[in-house]
């Protein structure tokens, strides 16, 4: 029996990352990142989200985010499916979507097409949208920021916008958690709502 294929999004500071840890450890399934979880992918997240060096325009960016995604689907997710294990994602192509496709305004449907290359019909099973505001994200953030966490408010308000477009867009697909609280309020919100909806 095929495995599920359930992707975690989410603007930054949203918590996504460590939710997305927390599911996979109570689904015993499969954890994985976006853009990253293999060594060729890791190596182009160092080039997405260095600050260093020459930054990739906008079109390579969304370029790079679905040559990332086609490796890791490839490697790890196609496999991990067909063996009937559950994968988690911190990230699918809902990020390009949002990003690129409305933060960066490539568009979602040129990005979306690109998507649809990348996966070759690897679609999520659910994808759960963490979702929080602005002032919560921006407490959350700290340290050094990545290329795209500094991309500005503006780009962060398109991001937040494209991603409810998403969820209302496709409720039979998307579901939306509410990302406010602590880690252990998030977690019991988040896997109480995933296992209602995989029950």
């Amino acid at each position: 029996m095929r495995g599920r294929l359930i992707a975690v999004e989410g603007s930054e500071g949203s918590g996504k990352t460590t939710q997305a840890q927390r599911l996979a450890e109570a689904l015993g399934a499969v954890f994985t990142r976006e853009p990253g979880g293999t060594q060729l992918g890791e190596q182009i997240r160092n080039l997405l989200l260095g600050t260093d060096g020459d930054a990739p325009c906008d079109r390579a960016e969304a370029l790079l985010m679905a040559a990332a995604r086609a490796q890791h689907v490839d490697r790890v997710v196609a496999p991990a499916l067909a063996g009937g294990n559950d994968v988690v994602t911190d990230r699918y192509i809902g990020s390009s979507l949002a990003y690129q496709g409305a933060g960066r305004g490539l568009g979602v449907a040129a990005v979306a097409a690109v998507s649809a290359f990348a996966v070759d019909g690897v679609e999520a099973d659910l994808v759960v949208l963490l979702d929080v505001d602005a002032a919560t994200a921006a407490s959350r953030l700290e340290g050094s920021l990545d290329r795209i966490e500094q991309a500005g408010e503006e780009f962060h308000a398109r991001v937040a916008e494209a991603y409810r477009d998403l969820a209302a867009a496709d409720p039979q697909r998307w579901l939306v958690v509410d990302g406010s609280g602590s880690i252990d309020e998030v977690a019991r919100r988040l896997q109480a709502a995933v296992a209602e909806r995989l029950a």
